[in-house]
C-alpha cells in the first residue's frame, strides 16, 4: 500500500533534541518555582537583552496580551493609527482597551503601514501610531517617529515577526518607537511554545509593565494597577533558553531557503517576491509572493493548486483585518481608503519556510509555481 506524500506546511517549529531539555525540567522539579519571575524566567530576560541589543525585556504569556499591555503601560486612549495588513491581534489588542483603530493604507514595496498616509488619518483624538514590521521587514521608523514626534504620538511597534532583525543602521529594530511587542509562538523563528515579550528603553516603564502582567501587585499587600495575569511560566522560559542556543544556526538556514526561493522564481512572469528594505540583518521569517495579474493562474487557483499537492502555504494576510465584522463598519476600513493593502491581500501567498525544509521539498514547491 502507497503511503500519502508527506504534507508541507507554510512553518514547523524548531525543537532542541528532547535529552536537552531534561536536565531544565529536572532543575525545575528541583526549586519547585513554577512561575512568578523565577530563575529562568530572569535568566530568560537578560539573555534576550544581550542577544537582541536591547535595554530591558519583560516576558508574557503570549504576544497578544503584551499588546494589550502595551497599551496599557502608555495609557493609550481614543484612537490609534494601524495598518489593516496583519493579523488579528494587531487590531484586537486596540479594540480589548476600548481604542478606536483608524487603518491607513500600506507601502506598495514593503507592505508595511505606509508613513505618507498617516498624517491625513490624525484627529484630535488620536494618541498613538501601531505600525507592524510585516514578514519581519522594517517599518519606515525614522518617518513614523517624525510624525509622532511633531503631532506628540505614542508609537507602539508590532515587531512579532522581527525578532533579531537589525536595522540599516546597525540597530536592533526593537529599539525604534515608544514600545516593541515580539511574539514567541510556535510559528515564529524564535519560539518558547507559547510566549511574548515588551521591549522598553528604561527601567521604570519595565517596572510599570511588570506590575501590569502580574495584577498590579507591588508586594503582597500593595496593588497599585488593574493589572491582569501575563506571566510566561519557568517552563516556557526555561525551554526559551534552551532555543536561543540554537537560534543563529535556524536563522542560516532559513537565509539558505530564502535565497534558493529567490534563484527560482526571481523571473517567473507574474510572481513577485516580496523583498525588505533597510535591514542590515534579516530573519527570514516568512517568504511571501504576489500572484500578479499576468500570471496564468490566479491566487486562489495556485493556492489550491499547491494544497492539491499537500503543500500548505498560507494566505498572510487575507482577508484584511478591515473586512472583519468588527472593524468593516469603521470609515476608515472603507475598501476605497486602503487599495494597496487590498491588492496585496487578494494576491499574497506565503511559501513554506522553516529550518527543516529540505532542498527536495522546496524543489517541488517551485516546480509547481514554475510549471503553472
Amino acid at each position: 500500500m502507497m503511503l500519502p506524500p508527506k504534507p508541507i506546511y507554510v512553518t514547523q517549529p524548531t525543537l532542541p533534541e528532547l535529552a536537552d531539555f531534561i536536565p531544565y525540567l529536572e532543575q525545575i522539579w528541583d526549586n519547585k518555582i513554577l512561575t512568578n519571575g523565577g530563575p529562568f524566567h530572569q535568566q530568560l530576560e537578560q539573555a534576550l537583552c544581550d542577544y537582541l541589543g536591547v535595554n530591558y525585556i519583560s516576558l508574557f504569556t503570549n504576544g497578544t496580551l503584551a499588546l494589550v499591555t502595551a497599551l496599557q503601560a502608555l495609557r493609550v486612549t481614543g484612537e490609534v493609527i494601524t495598518t489593516p495588513y496583519s493579523f488579528v491581534a494587531t487590531s484586537h489588542s486596540l479594540l480589548w482597551n476600548g481604542i478606536k483603530p483608524v487603518f491607513v493604507d500600506v507601502d506598495e514595496t514593503t507592505l508595511n503601514l505606509n508613513p505618507d498616509k498617516i498624517e491625513a488619518a490624525i484627529t484630535p483624538q488620536t494618541t498613538a501610531i501601531m505600525p507592524v514590521h510585516c514578514y519581519g521587514h522594517p517599518c519606515d521608523v525614522e518617518q513614523i517617529q517624525k510624525i509622532a514626534d511633531n503631532y506628540n504620538l505614542k508609537v507602539i511597534y508590532d515587531a512579532a515577526h522581527a525578532f533579531g532583525v537589525q536595522h540599516e543602521s546597525n540597530n536592533s529594530i526593537l529599539n525604534y518607537g515608544d514600545l516593541s511587542v515580539l511574539s514567541f509562538h510556535a510559528t515564529k523563528v524564535f519560539n518558547t511554545f507559547e510566549g511574548g515579550a515588551i521591549v522598553c528603553p528604561d527601567a521604570k516603564t519595565k517596572q510599570r509593565i511588570d506590575h501590569l502582567k502580574n495584577f498590579g501587585f507591588v508586594d503582597e499587600v500593595t496593588v497599585v494597577a488593574t493589572g491582569i495575569n501575563g506571566k510566561m511560566s519557568e517552563i516556557n522560559a526555561a525551554f526559551g533558553l534552551l532555543q536561543l542556543k540554537g537560534i543563529d544556526a535556524a536563522l542560516q538556514k532559513r537565509k539558505v531557503i530564502d535565497a534558493y526561493y529567490r534563484q527560482g522564481l526571481g523571473n517567473v512572469k507574474g510572481i513577485h517576491c516580496l523583498q525588505g528594505v533597510g535591514e542590515t540583518l534579516a530573519n527570514y521569517a516568512y517568504f511571501p509572493i504576489l500572484v500578479q495579474p499576468d500570471y496564468p493562474l490566479n491566487r486562489d487557483a495556485l493556492y489550491q493548486k499547491l494544497s492539491d499537492n499537500h503543500i500548505y502555504a498560507r494566505r498572510y494576510f487575507y482577508p484584511l483585518i478591515s473586512d472583519f465584522p468588527m472593524y468593516r463598519g469603521l470609515p476608515s476600513a472603507a475598501p476605497s481608503n486602503l487599495p494597496v493593502a487590498k491588492k496585496a491581500a487578494d494576491q499574497v501567498i506565503c511559501l513554506p519556510i522553516y529550518p527543516a525544509l529540505n532542498l527536495d521539498e522546496q524543489k517541488n514547491v517551485i516546480s509547481l509555481i514554475v510549471g503553472n
